[in-house]
């Protein structure tokens, strides 16, 4: 026990001694303590005329801040604030005390000592530098990677209040290796540096959202600019930079000019044999005495001729003592020198009028004594600007750029491109084909003799003079550059930096007869692009969706083994490795990191850990216990340190509202809204109900509450009734419902009627004699019987009547009809009863009702139905008369029949179905889910 006492005792006493003289106020936003620190981080407060300064940690603080020492200091107007490294502050209220985007180190656990910060890069650098750290602090959405004693990379997310209880795969940290931001999404490519704000900054050369990709004009994996002198160059992250085109300098274009050189004054000088054009160009027609052939090239007119047509060169003017050539059209022929004694001077001289005198030697023909004279040049000699002239080795005129033409003995232009140009091996049978250019005109190149526009394929533009194309090597399919340094190889062999092998080598990927180099984000590829690495460099190990990053997410670490990300311990906020013991930081609030596990804080004093650094606030400054033998007075002595903020009757405090009180007031003004509509939309209902009543009242519809209609009405306050969607039944016409009517008997005695079916069979046959003796019986009677109501018709202007016989419909308009005509021969008893009914004689009146139903004895005789064919309505009146009849005045007995069956009309029930008829106005409804 002894032993125990004495050690805490010289403990306390080192940790003591470590500490400053004079005690510290330290502060977080609920809690100030006062004691003796070494600790620097955050930033310190102070006012005038208060007991003392304050240190801040990081936090945020605003006026209500407790306790009332920490809050007087805030909203003293005399308030002065400083930061320590890597910290700005001021003090206007609400104070948010955070690190800069960074790391800081500091040389001594718990964030004492001097600090030492770094800042987030804004360029990205390769460059390590070493540190020595006791602590370190990690802003917020910043990693930094360092490397210890293992040379691995060690990930930290988070604050480290002591690096020696870090796991011991994360001991000896010693160089800071790389810093970057964790707000980009997707994360930056290797070139790029992600900013606080969460975008890729990139440096100049790189392009894209995350900066990989060259701009235009840059190549290579650091996106180099292209050569000066190129206007376009193999560009791209896997571009050569070999030069494709180059600037040219004084560019016919540059000074309106087509077949001619640009001067530094911006004048144009035309090549032989053209001249400005109509419309203005310069060097954009052929001079006088040329013309345009089929090449596009200006060649010279014909002997003797000064103008000819482009095409064809056919001459349009001889020059004087010339004319056209009736053999060929291309030249003019000399006429034939005379003296004045008629003799005709031979070749070689002229007429001087009396005799013919030589011409000079350099003339084969002439028309005076000098050289100027000559008609055609002699041998080796040519004419040129009518002069004639010899010839150097390559048939290149003396005295101009124009090459000999043996044809036509004249100094013939070169072609259009050329600048200068020569005979490869000029002699006496050479022709003007045969001519090659030795120089070309700004923007072309020269191939085989020929001003082209680009080299042709198996060549390459000489870097020499940057004119002449050179062929490749017989290893190449094409080159540049130099004749064996390979674009694209022969024998089906691959190009890769010039030369040509039979596989691709590492970091690079065949594509089109090349090697391409691999993105410099990855180690292997399938393509150039940096999201299709196939495994990744040391610096970006992690292999995600074809990407290579620096790093997992903060919650996982990398597997070296699996060469993939793993989660970490749930106790872990970050890990280096698996398990409990390989944490970084803790993901509980309550725990502290120990020798790399995370544990329970024993925080004393009641403070808690602190957010963000991972430590009690009582482990960053000790207060002493009381002692009675100390000299020094007690802790705490600042007044206010532990005093809460008095309460103010004026002062309300405002807080922003949560997401869910947000959401809570959202959704109860969205059920208010809709209890609202429900209850309008009851009453609406209610009162076109009681309207659809008053209507029913005052049209006398009453209607069955049968539960059919009760089932509808309540279908109609289910679903809803609409006015557009309202049906009504059909009114059934007479044949349809005794239709209806016959199906239901048959079915009711369907049954009854099978019984009875044999027996009826048996009786039929006795019952038919009888049947036909009765029938003669019946019509004698009803012959005596029609007789006593028959008038004669002579003179009769009753209309025939209109009710329906025993028979069939048709039978009974034919005896109407024959009624009408006054015939009653062949007439029947049956016949004498469809004549008008004693109702109709007395009133003049057809029927307007069925006729009275037979009565009928038993059911057998119901067959098919037990209505008779007689209930026809009155609708089927006949055939008006043939001849109109003069109708007399009305009885009072016809006048009062007619009102009973008005009367009548009016109080008869409504059809089925009326009730569903819409009146013409009933006043409209006012519910607004009608509409």
């Amino acid at each position: 026990m002894l032993s125990s006492i004495l050690t805490t005792s010289l403990l306390f006493g080192t940790a003591f001694a470590a500490q400053p003289s004079s005690p510290t106020v330290v502060c977080v936003a609920g809690q100030c303590l006062e004691g003796f620190t070494n600790t620097t981080i955050g930033a310190t407060l102070s006012a005038s005329g208060a007991a003392t300064s304050l240190l801040l940690l990081p936090g945020q603080y605003t006026s209500t801040t407790n306790p009332s020492l920490l809050h007087d200091l805030l909203t003293s107007s005399s308030a002065s604030i400083s930061a320590s490294p890597g910290f700005e502050a001021n003090t206007s209220l609400p104070l948010n005390l955070a690190l800069q985007p960074g790391v800081a180190v500091y040389p001594q656990a718990n964030y004492s000592g001097q600090a030492t910060f770094a800042q987030l890069p804004s360029t990205p650098s390769n460059s390590t530098s070493k540190i020595s750290p006791g602590s370190l602090a990690v802003a917020s959405n910043v990693w930094v990677a360092l490397s210890g004693s293992s040379s691995d990379r060690v990930i930290f997310w988070d604050s480290v209040p002591d690096v020696s209880q870090l796991p011991s795969g994360a001991s000896g940290l010693s160089q800071l290796l790389d810093i970057q931001s964790s707000a980009c999404s997707p994360p930056c490519a290797g070139a790029g540096v992600c900013s606080a704000s969460g975008t890729c900054t990139c440096p100049p050369g790189f392009n894209g959202t995350s900066c990989e990709t060259c701009s235009p004009g840059f190549f290579g994996p650091t996106c180099q600019a292209c050569p000066a002198d190129c206007a376009t160059c193999d560009d791209g992250m896997t571009g050569t930079g070999r030069c494709l085109e180059p600037v040219i300098k004084n560019a016919p274009s540059t000074c309106n000019c087509l077949n001619g050189v640009c001067g530094s004054d911006g004048s144009c000088t035309c090549n032989a044999g053209w001249t400005t054009g109509t419309n203005g160009t310069a060097c954009a027609k052929c001079d006088t005495g040329f013309f345009l052939n089929s090449d596009g090239n200006c060649e010279v007119c014909g002997l003797g001729c000064t103008q000819c047509a482009d095409g064809s060169g056919d001459c349009i003017s001889c020059k004087s003592g010339f004319t056209q050539n009736a053999n060929d059209r291309t030249e003019c022929i000399a006429t034939q020198a005379i003296t004045s004694t008629g003799t005709v001077c031979p070749d070689g001289s002229f007429s001087n009028g009396t005799s013919c005198q030589p011409c000079s030697p350099l003339c084969q023909t002439c028309s005076g004594p000098t050289s100027n004279d000559c008609i055609i040049c002699g041998a080796g000699k040519y004419s040129l600007n009518g002069n004639c002239v010899g010839t150097d080795g390559n048939g290149v005129c003396d005295g101009s750029v124009l090459v000999a033409d043996n044809n036509k003995h004249n100094c013939d232009a070169c072609p259009s491109k050329c600048t200068t140009c020569k005979y490869p091996s000029f002699n006496v049978a050479s022709t003007i084909d045969q001519v090659q250019c030795t120089g070309c005109l700004p923007g072309f190149v020269l191939s085989q003799g020929k001003c082209v526009e680009s080299c042709p394929s198996g060549t390459f533009l000489d870097p020499k003079d940057n004119v002449t194309c050179t062929a490749c090597d017989s290893s190449c399919s094409s080159c540049a550059g130099s004749s064996t340094f390979c674009l694209t190889c022969a024998n089906n062999q691959l190009a890769s930096s010039g030369r040509c092998v039979a596989s691709c080598p590492s970091n690079t990927f065949s594509s089109s007869g090349q090697c391409i180099t691999c993105h410099p984000d990855c180690a292997t590829c399938s393509g150039s692009s940096f999201n299709q690495c196939s495994s990744c460099p040391a610096d970006r190990p992690v292999l995600t969706n074809g990407r290579c990053l620096p790093t997992c997410s903060k919650s996982q670490y990398f597997d070296k083994t699996s060469s993939s990300c793993q989660s970490c311990d749930a106790s872990c906020s970050s890990c280096s490795g698996a398990g409990p013991s390989n944490c970084l930081a803790c993901s509980s609030s309550n725990n502290v990191l120990q020798g790399g596990a995370c544990v329970s804080a024993k925080c004393s004093g009641g403070s808690s850990v602190i957010s963000g650094l991972g430590i009690c606030l009582s482990d960053l400054v000790v207060v002493p216990p009381a002692s009675g033998t100390s000299s020094g007075s007690p802790l705490p002595s600042v007044t206010g340190i532990d005093t809460p903020i008095a309460p103010s009757s004026n002062t309300v405090v405002k807080r922003p509202l949560q997401w869910w009180e947000i959401l809570l007031m959202a959704l109860g003004c969205a059920f208010i809204f809709v209890l609202f509509l429900m209850c309008w939309r009851r009453r609406m209902r209610k009162r076109r109900v009681a309207a659809t009543a008053n209507f029913a009242a005052a049209k006398n519809l009453d209607h069955s509450k049968s539960w059919r209609y009760r089932l509808v009405r309540f279908g109609e306050r289910l679903f809803g009734h609409r006015k557009g969607q309202r049906w009504m039944m059909p009114k059934e016409t007479e044949d349809i419902r005794l239709a209806k009517l016959r199906a239901a008997e048959e079915a009711r005695y369907g049954p009854a009627f099978e019984k009875l079916g044999v027996a009826e069979d048996a009786r039929h046959d006795r019952d038919m004699a009888r049947l036909r003796e009765s029938s003669l019986r019946h019509d004698r009677e009803m012959e005596k019987l029609i007789g006593s109501y028959e008038y004669t018709r002579a003179g009769s202007s009753r209309a025939p009547s209109p009710l329906p016989s025993l028979r069939d419909y048709e039978s009974d308009r034919h005896s109407h009809k024959a009624s009408s005509k006054g015939s009653e021969r062949g007439r029947t008893t049956n016949d004498l009863l469809a004549e008008e009914s004693l109702y109709s004689q007395v009133t003049g009146q057809p029927r307007r009702a069925p006729e009275p139903r037979q009565p009928v004895r038993n059911a057998a005789d119901l067959l098919p139905s037990r209505f008779s064919n007689t209930t026809y309505s009155s609708w089927l009146t006949p055939d008006p008369p043939a001849q109109p009849t003069t109708h007399l005045a009305p009885t009072p007995a016809q006048e009062y029949a007619r009102s009973v069956t008005q009367l009548a009309q009016a109080d008869a029930p409504p059809p089925r179905g009326a009730y569903w008829l819409q009146a013409t106005d009933t006043g409209g409804s006012r519910n607004p889910f009608l509409r």
